[in-house]
């Protein structure tokens, strides 16, 4: 994978980049926070310049994306393990190794900037050792390199390695780890969708089935022709289908729950509906008003427990893209493999299933439910479902029509229900993972 060039400026900027991803990464691996959040957070972050931001993520992400491989290069390479106390000089070893293995970065800056990062860490006595086991490395390179399929094993944590090859499949699992290995492209939503054509040149984008367009990954979002003017917004294409299978909205009552940061609330406002978005998180719901703000749409937005809270009037429909473990997500965001675990999704399960309960009590007989959520873990998507139907909750399927969603006929499932996985248009750079399901309020 090429890589920007942080090392075209100054020695001073070479090994900035380098420190600030070495915090991100320390913070994502061990205190738990969200990438994205650490990212924007961190002040060094955004006084990088030029070339160096978009570096500095490329780095942590790919150490993210690559740990186990990563790892298991650095150990061979060792006598003996570092103790716990020493994760700056872990950190800065995955640092240089994710440079030497798939960056192409050349070997003396991946060597000498990680040894500067043991020195400024305090961790003088380790500097020998870095530069040692990363030169061996720069060396012995290609013998460290894995085929796709043991580096995609190597890379998934044992939890979801299971939990996949048990719900889907040896074979698929396989391929969903596979295509985690790959940086995802950026899709776009667009505000007009008949001007596909015109934004597909503008952005240098290519069209996908249902009106999303899609370009490589790279470059500051801000930046592109048509954001300031809110003529589009991000979103995966696997994200954007939940709003869609609501029908025709227009003129209609929805309630976006747990809608922050707003994709599928700006798109239920462009087909016309009268919306009301209610997430629990202020923070996130700031981002969801700038986002209507720079479209120019509007809707009623709520901060409140979605689960707690009542509409005035009972709803024609109800989008509950309910929060979730994100494992669908790992491709785009690959920190959620080893910030989750499978407690975290039992842990969900009950607030999904809180979350489902109010969403039935706010539809009128007959108006329509969809239920979303981006993982890949079967217990907090057809699962909670089948438990939730059981237990008489009034609500019954409404199946999903193949010619309701044009080039997703291959996702929809015997019951009705969809489900998209990482490698489902793999040689367009996949989607993310969702199930999906429709449902109708009875009596």
């Amino acid at each position: 994978m090429a890589a920007p060039d942080p090392d075209s400026g100054s020695e001073s900027n070479a090994i900035a980049s380098r420190h600030v991803a070495l915090a991100v990464l320390n913070a994502a691996l061990r205190g738990g926070q969200p990438l994205e959040d650490t990212m924007a957070r961190h002040p060094g972050f955004a006084e990088l310049q030029g070339s160096d931001r978009p570096f500095a993520r490329l780095l942590v992400t790919t150490v993210l994306r690559r740990l186990g491989e990563i790892d298991a290069a650095i150990a061979a390479r060792m006598e003996r393990a570092l103790p716990d106390r020493a994760h700056p000089v872990t950190d800065a070893l995955r640092v240089g190794a994710a440079q030497l293995l798939f960056l192409d970065t050349p070997p003396h800056a991946a060597v000498d900037t990680s040894v500067r990062l043991v020195e400024n860490a305090g961790q003088q006595r380790f500097k020998g050792l870095v530069n040692a086991v990363l030169r061996r490395l720069a060396r012995e390179r290609e013998q460290a390199r894995l085929p796709e399929a043991a580096a995609a094993r190597l890379n998934t944590p044992d939890w979801l390695w299971r939990s996949w090859s048990a719900a889907y499949g040896e074979a698929v699992a396989e391929a969903i780890a596979v295509q985690h290995l790959r940086e995802a492209p950026l899709d776009f939503t667009l505000r007009d969708p008949s001007s596909c054509d015109l934004w597909a040149e503008r952005l240098k984008a290519i069209p996908l089935p249902g009106g999303s367009l899609r370009r490589p990954a790279g470059g500051r979002v801000e930046a592109l022709a048509g954001y300031a003017d809110g003529a589009w917004w991000i979103q995966d294409v696997a994200a954007s289908l939940p709003a869609r299978l609501l029908g025709n909205v227009a003129g209609r009552r929805v309630i976006d729950l747990c809608a922050a940061p707003g994709g599928k609330t700006l798109q239920l406002v462009a087909a016309g509906a009268r919306v009301t978005a209610v997430d629990l998180s202020s923070r996130r719901l700031d981002r969801l008003s700038q986002n209507l703000r720079r479209t120019g749409f509007k809707a009623e937005v709520v901060c409140a427990d979605a689960a707690a809270w009542r509409p005035e009037m009972l709803a024609d429909a109800v989008l509950l893209d309910a929060p979730c473990s994100a494992t669908g997500t790992i491709r785009r965001h690959p920190d959620i493999a080893r910030s989750k675990t499978a407690a975290d999704t039992a842990r969900l399960t009950h607030v999904q299933r809180r979350l489902l309960d109010a969403a039935a009590a706010m539809l009128r007989p007959g108006g329509v439910l969809v239920y979303a959520v981006c993982s890949l873990q079967p217990e907090e998507g057809p699962g909670l479902i089948a438990a939730a139907l059981a237990a008489g909750l009034p609500l019954e399927r409404l199946s999903i029509q193949p010619e309701e969603l044009p080039g997703f006929e291959h996702a929809i499932l015997p019951q009705g229900d969809l489900r998209t996985l990482p490698f489902h248009w793999a040689a367009r750079g996949g989607m993310d993972a969702f199930y999906i399901t429709r449902l109708r309020r009875c009596g």
